[in-house]
Formats: C-alpha cells, sequence, structure tokens
C-alpha cells in the first residue's frame, strides 16, 4: 500500500491532473470516479489506483459486479493489454490529496491519450458529416458539455482551436460523462485552413453569429454541416467567421443578447439532429 504523496508515482498523478504541460509531454491524462473509470477503454488504462476502503470493499464483493468485472479483466494477464498495467492500493489520506474532487470515490487510473485523424474521419462521413468547429474556447465544463451533448446529437467530430482549453483537463472530463471516448475531436493549429478544409469537402460551414440574418432552425441541414462557435467571452474572430458559408442566429427575447457557448451548440447540433430523423 502507499501510503506516502511523496512517493514518485503519486507525484506524477498529481502533476497529470493539474499541468496540462505535463500531459502533452507524457501523451497520459488521468480519470477519476467510478463511473468514468467503467467508461475507461481498458486497453488504454496504464495505471490504476484504489483507495484502502474501497479495495477492501471490491475484495469483499461489496460493490457493483461492473465494478470488479473492470478490475478482474485489467488483472487478466491472458489479455495482451494488462501487462504493464500497474494497479497500486493507495491510503484514505494519500488518495484526498491525489484527488481532484471534493468527494472522492476511491478510484482513478491514468489513461494513454487518444488519436484521431480529421481526414480519415472526413472521408468516413463524407455524406453525412456532422462537426462543431470550437475557436478558443476556455471553460472546461463547456467543453465538455459540448462533447456530451454533441455525443447525445450524434454530431462526427469537434474540431478545435489549439488555444481552445485543455480536452483532458479533468473538469473536461468529468462533464463529458464519458464521451470523450466516443466523440472524435481535433485540435488544429491553423483552424481557418481547417475550415477551408472542410468546404472543398463538401461540409457547409455556418456561423453562430450576432450578424446572423437568418433563424437557425430555418435552414436545411440534411448534408454535411459544421457549426463554429467561439469564445465565451470574445465570440468568433473576424478573420474565422468570415470563412463561414452563412451566418445563423438564435433568436433572443426578452433583453437576452446570447446564450452560453455549450447551449447554442446543443441547440444547433440537436436541431440537425432533428431534421435528419425527418
Amino acid at each position: 500500500m502507499i501510503t506516502s504523496s511523496s512517493n514518485k508515482k503519486i507525484k506524477n498523478t498529481i502533476a497529470l491532473l493539474s499541468r496540462t504541460r505535463e500531459r502533452r509531454k507524457q501523451g497520459l491524462f488521468v480519470v477519476e470516479g467510478v463511473k468514468m473509470f467503467l467508461e475507461t477503454p481498458t486497453k488504454r488504462i496504464r495505471e490504476l489506483y484504489i483507495e484502502e476502503t474501497l479495495y477492501k470493499d471490491i475484495q469483499n464483493k461489496e460493490v457493483s459486479p461492473d465494478l470488479i468485472h473492470k478490475i478482474e479483466e485489467i488483472q487478466d494477464k491472458e489479455k495482451p493489454y494488462s501487462f504493464g498495467v500497474s494497479i497500486e492500493v493507495v491510503s484514505t489520506d494519500v488518495f484526498k490529496k491525489m484527488s481532484d474532487t471534493q468527494t472522492p470515490q476511491g478510484i482513478l487510473c491514468v489513461v494513454e491519450n487518444l488519436t484521431y485523424s480529421l481526414k480519415d474521419n472526413l472521408q468516413k462521413h463524407k455524406q453525412d458529416g456532422l462537426y462543431l468547429i470550437l475557436e478558443d474556447i476556455q471553460d472546461p465544463g463547456n467543453l465538455g458539455t459540448m462533447l456530451r451533448a454533441g455525443e447525445g446529437a450524434g454530431i462526427s467530430g469537434v474540431i478545435m482551436s489549439d488555444k481552445t482549453v485543455d480536452i483532458y483537463n479533468p473538469k473536461t472530463i468529468r462533464a463529458t460523462m464519458g464521451s470523450i471516448y466516443r466523440v472524435p475531436f481535433f485540435y488544429e493549429k491553423d483552424l481557418a485552413l481547417s475550415v477551408q478544409t472542410l468546404q472543398k469537402e463538401g461540409v457547409r460551414v455556418y456561423a453562430a453569429h450576432l450578424k446572423g440574418k437568418d433563424d437557425y432552425d430555418r435552414i436545411n441541414y440534411k448534408g454535411p454541416v459544421a457549426f463554429m462557435i467561439g469564445n465565451e467571452g470574445n465570440g468568433l474572430t473576424d478573420a474565422l467567421a468570415e470563412l463561414a458559408d452563412a451566418y445563423i442566429k438564435i433568436p433572443m427575447l426578452g433583453s437576452v443578447e446570447s446564450l452560453n457557448a455549450a447551449i447554442a451548440a446543443t441547440l444547433l447540433t440537436y436541431e440537425a439532429a432533428r431534421q435528419r430523423r425527418n
């Protein structure tokens, strides 16, 4: 059992939780909580930490069968991906220091980063692509919500500027509720070039913009489409917005000028999904 927060593995896990630079350097991120652990593809898990009380409950089979099965799967030496997976029992005090949450659930794992190819994704969804293009989104909760809601709407992927918040931020991970493993995402150094690439592939790009003249629910989204969503405080930059095939607006009543970025993205993608069902 690990009983000291000075342990090398513990210090590294804390660094992965708290530092974007460390996550990028190592190609790893941290997932915490029972639900997110169960959602994590077993083959991507590199380290597993279990708080001592939970570990006893697991041994006594006083937890859900799903949790027991997942841990047994990791321990199964017949599976090629089980080799090299480190499983550590951690004291309650040390686990609290490792945890990024107010009420730790006693389980945390280090996971290998996910990688996707935008080129391959565009080919796969040539007829029915549905994308979010995000410029400099800064709130981890907003980004996580967009992935979660986007999965519900059936999006093909999320394309982000390299200044968008780290998708592996612990708050983003929690907000996705597992969607991070199922929705492809792409960080692009040149977001404008990526927009043009989509357009060359037949994707019609719409900018949610205050200058929009057409209400979002009056447009036909049955072909390949993408919605551009800008930074929470500043919206889309003029340079990126000008690349859009059309501006659209979400009509507002009262004194409200605009919606939260995640809510706007949800409205747009669900409208596209609604049309495609009919």
